[in-house]
């Protein structure tokens, strides 16, 4: 009788087979949440990546100027950083394009500091002879805090006329020691570069217009309507250039739901 029971134990237990798993069943749900959360961190990161480098930077104000004259710019300073403030911006004038009138505008709480040089063969500037030049402009002794910008008028002039455009190159400074030094040149057809320098275009003077000891004034009082309107075209590109990183935000987080609908069918077959 033992035996027999012994022998029915033995067949019960080689019918009764658990198969082993190759891949634990609690790891699907894992796999899972890792790759959609890849995902979402790789769509987080395009977006960071294309805010970042298309809204701010240091920039020229209006963003043209008449060849020839004079006028009233703006160096339009942003902070970028969240744990620093701007305490310190330099702007260099071009030594091959000397301007023989550079008059910084006073700004509360800050104080500005202007680097002349003299000129190998001086310049005649109505019926005088100009020497020396403006070649750097340095403004300190303020703050421009996190969220904030500032902007560092001055007038300028005889402006080139045999020329389409201004380079000057920009040295910003943060209150942490960070230095970020915007002296790249654009080039046409090619990405903008991630630190730009900032660009003054020069256009064709109209046939009408002379230049007189007020023209420096009347720049300087329309200097807030070109502003106002470059500020809202800034806007609007800020807007397009968020709806397209959303937009491949959108797209990365769909690629990665493919991927893990393939895979899943791959592990179920």
């Amino acid at each position: 009788m033992t035996s027999v029971r012994a022998y029915g134990h033995a067949r019960m237990r080689a019918c009764v087979r658990i198969p082993p798993f190759t891949t634990a069943p609690w790891s699907v749900p894992v796999m899972k949440t890792s790759r959609v959360s890849f995902a979402a961190a790789l769509a987080a990161g395009a977006v960071l990546a294309l805010s970042g480098t298309a809204f701010a930077h240091v920039s020229v104000q209006p963003g043209e100027a008449a060849k020839g004259g004079y006028a009233t710019i703006n160096f339009k300073v942003p902070n970028e950083r969240d744990n620093a403030s701007t305490t310190q911006i330099e702007v260099n004038f071009p030594v091959d394009q000397p301007l023989t009138s550079v008059m910084p505008q006073d700004i509360p709480g800050w104080t500005s500091t202007v680097e002349k040089t003299k000129l190998d063969k001086p310049l005649s500037v109505h019926g005088k002879q100009v020497n020396e030049v403006v070649t750097k402009v340095t403004w300190s002794g303020g703050k421009i805090e996190p969220g904030k910008f500032q902007q560092f008028p001055v007038s300028v002039g005889k402006l080139p006329e045999n020329a389409d455009k201004m380079v000057f190159k920009a040295i910003q400074t943060y209150d942490n020691n960070e230095v970020v030094r915007w002296i790249e040149e654009s080039k046409d057809g090619a990405p903008e570069p991630q630190t730009p320098a900032p660009v003054l275009k020069l256009t064709a003077a109209k046939a009408a217009d002379g230049h007189d000891d007020a023209k420096p004034a009347a720049d300087a009082k329309n200097a807030g309507k070109d502003e106002a309107k470059h500020d809202e075209a800034a806007d609007k590109s800020g807007s397009d250039t968020t709806a397209r990183a959303l937009g491949i935000a959108g797209i990365v987080l769909g690629l990665g739901g493919v991927a893990f609908g393939i895979a899943s069918r791959r592990r179920s077959a």
